[in-house]
């Protein structure tokens, strides 16, 4: 399947435009960064603060932002008008990531670097750090293609701000709940456990596991969220 540049930085400068000018939801930009701040006040520097901050900042910036902006161009009915033009599927879903990837990446980087977080080993960390990014963007997409309008994006999030943020604060109930260990096997939990590596001693199974699952993860949801965006559009 071929790949336009032009036609993908097109559409990656008409979300810039529009988004700049949604401040309600540009002021979501703001939210890893404060909240890293806040953790550097109160002296936390435990690296399960840092995976809450990490897991919750994807849900509110991420996913959130990539729901809206597919929101938008169907509350626009502008998301078919899209799929009318020669861009193929490829270049509009990348296209429509761009500009939240860009941005989650410098936000995300900016608020972990206030942290003061010292990875375990920095490649494998910023792999892990891509491919989390990657992965709300795809769970995004899905959000955005089952709203309608902005509010319904805004609200589609909850349920994925309560499955992936608090699952790993499954400990909690493993030792009465036997069911909910499944819940570790999700990748905010893996981001956790790659996040409370320590850098004075680790084995290589130790930084691959957590990716590898964080890799199917996103490969998975990706998959799903082009299927459904193919046939959303044929639905409508």
């Amino acid at each position: 399947m071929s790949i336009s540049l032009k036609r993908i930085q097109a559409i990656f400068i008409k979300d810039y435009k529009e988004f700049s000018r949604n401040y309600a939801i540009s002021i979501t930009l703001m939210v890893p960064i404060m909240l890293a701040m806040v953790f550097r006040e109160i002296g936390s520097s435990a690296p399960e603060a840092l995976g809450f901050l990490l897991n919750i900042s994807f849900v509110l910036v991420t996913c959130f932002v990539q729901a809206c902006l597919i929101a938008e161009e169907k509350e626009r009915n502008t998301l078919r008008s899209l799929m009318m033009t020669p861009s193929t599927t490829t270049d509009i879903l990348i296209g429509k990531s761009v500009l939240v990837f860009v941005m989650s990446f410098v936000v995300l980087t900016i608020a972990t670097l206030i942290f003061g977080y010292q990875p375990a080993n920095f490649w494998v960390s910023l792999v892990a750090f891509i491919l989390s990014i990657m992965l709300y963007i795809a769970i995004g997409t899905i959000c955005g293609l089952f709203s309608r309008t902005l509010l319904e994006a805004s609200l589609s999030i909850i349920p994925v701000t309560i499955v992936f943020t608090a699952a790993p604060g499954r400990v909690l109930l493993d030792e009465r709940f036997a069911m909910f260990k499944v819940l570790d096997y999700m990748p905010s939990s893996q981001l956790v456990h790659l996040l409370s590596i320590s850098p004075a001693g680790y084995t290589v199974e130790e930084l691959v596991k957590p990716l590898i699952i964080i890799l199917l993860w996103t490969v998975g949801l990706t998959i799903v969220s082009v299927i459904l965006y193919e046939r959303r559009l044929k639905d409508e």
